[in-house]
């Protein structure tokens, strides 16, 4: 009985000792599995090498690079007048693109419109220069700043008679103030529009490319990195931001009057000193006219470039509606031998000539053809 007892308690301390060392190891590791289970270390995939970029990525990339450092952001200073506080500085934003190394700038109109404090010209590299105004176009929207700022780099105007819908364009500039910020997408259409002032952008470039308020006077730009247009507004239906609808001014006419902002710090336009009115097929037809449509002269500005050709205007009052016109005068029908439908196609016209350039008129007097040649003046308020 004796050693039995023994046997009893011998068991009973080896198996005490069992249980407190292997088996409340085995219990630790098992509840430290359960504790890591729960909150496992996080274990990531990654790449043995970067990924390489694909051919339109590359693309994207190298034009921001090219450009980038020819995009400026313009603050402009306006003093206005606040009944609580009287007259206070109200800070306005663009954008602009440098156009030399001479320190020209090119913008909106309505960027710098009114500055009459200043305007300030931050480059890419955020450095920041006082700008003059050289001068400004207001109907088509331009205006050219010079910095003095070392080390420019200037963009690359394209041609953008040639462009077509479903390109692809980029907008480089400071939307909401947001410096260096590119969008991309294709040109949606070429059409005609008017500004907020109610004056014509011929051939204007439609773009479906995030254009917002701060992009305004920015480039926008072909595949290569060139400047096709100028981003000037967005058809926003109330809302002051991108609706998918962008408007740029095709940068042909803005080479059209580089030139005289340059030289005269004002917009020479060529004129054919007329006051006209667009004839349709309805009307056409009622007056017996030979074509559909065409510019029907109204008057000719006395000592203007239509008066010096021997071009006529109306001596028969009429109306249209409630609008007056004067009918008997001559009837413009092509310019250069392009076809004129209406007074937007003059306005397109005159966009590729300056004052003293000379061209083709061809008119329609009574039922008889006949080609002028008329030397462009310049053109005042009443001016077509």
């Amino acid at each position: 009985m004796r050693a039995r007892a023994i046997v009893l308690i011998l068991v009973l301390v080896g198996g005490f000792w069992f249980v407190t060392t292997h088996l409340s190891q085995h219990l630790g590791h098992f509840s430290l599995l359960n504790t890591s289970a729960a909150g496992s270390p996080l274990q990531l995939t990654e790449a043995e090498a970067a990924p390489a970029y694909d051919v339109d990525e590359q693309n994207n990339i190298a034009v921001y690079k090219k450009v980038l450092p020819s995009v400026v952001n313009i603050t402009s200073t306006t003093l206005v007048f606040n009944f609580f506080y009287g007259t206070v500085p109200q800070q306005g934003q663009g954008s602009g693109f440098i156009l030399d190394r001479a320190g020209h700038v090119l913008t909106n109109f309505h960027v710098v419109e009114g500055a009459n404090r200043g305007i300030e010209v931050m480059l890419s590299n955020k450095h920041r220069y006082q700008a003059k105004v050289v001068g400004s176009d207001k109907v088509h929207d331009l205006a050219l700043l010079q910095i003095d700022a070392p080390n420019l780099e200037p963009v690359t105007l394209a041609d953008s008679s040639n462009l077509n819908v479903g390109q692809k364009v980029y907008a480089i500039g400071n939307p909401f103030g947001l410096s260096g910020t590119m969008t991309t997408g294709i040109i949606s259409s070429i059409r005609s529009i008017r500004n907020a002032d109610g004056a014509p952008i011929e051939d204007a470039i439609q773009t479906d490319a995030a254009i917002n308020p701060g992009n305004s006077g920015g480039p926008l730009l072909n595949s290569h990195g060139e400047v096709i247009g100028i981003n000037t507004m967005i058809a926003s239906n109330g809302a002051d931001q991108s609706s998918g609808i962008g408007f740029a001014i095709p940068i042909n006419t803005a080479k059209a009057v580089l030139a005289d902002l340059t030289r005269y710090g004002r917009v020479r336009r060529p004129s054919l000193g007329i006051v006209s009115f667009g004839i349709g097929p309805d009307l056409a037809s009622q007056m017996g006219l030979s074509v559909e449509s065409g510019v029907l002269i109204q008057r000719v500005i006395p000592g203007g470039a239509a008066e010096r050709a021997g071009i006529r205007g109306g001596n028969q009052q009429a109306y249209v509606g409630n609008t007056p016109i004067m009918l008997g005068g001559d009837l413009i029908v092509a310019i250069d031998n392009e076809e004129v439908t209406d007074p937007a196609d003059i306005s397109a016209i005159m966009d590729k000539h300056q004052a003293g350039d000379t061209v083709a008129v061809t008119i329609l007097r009574g039922r008889k053809q006949i080609t002028l040649k008329l030397i462009l003046g310049e053109a005042r308020d009443e001016n077509t």
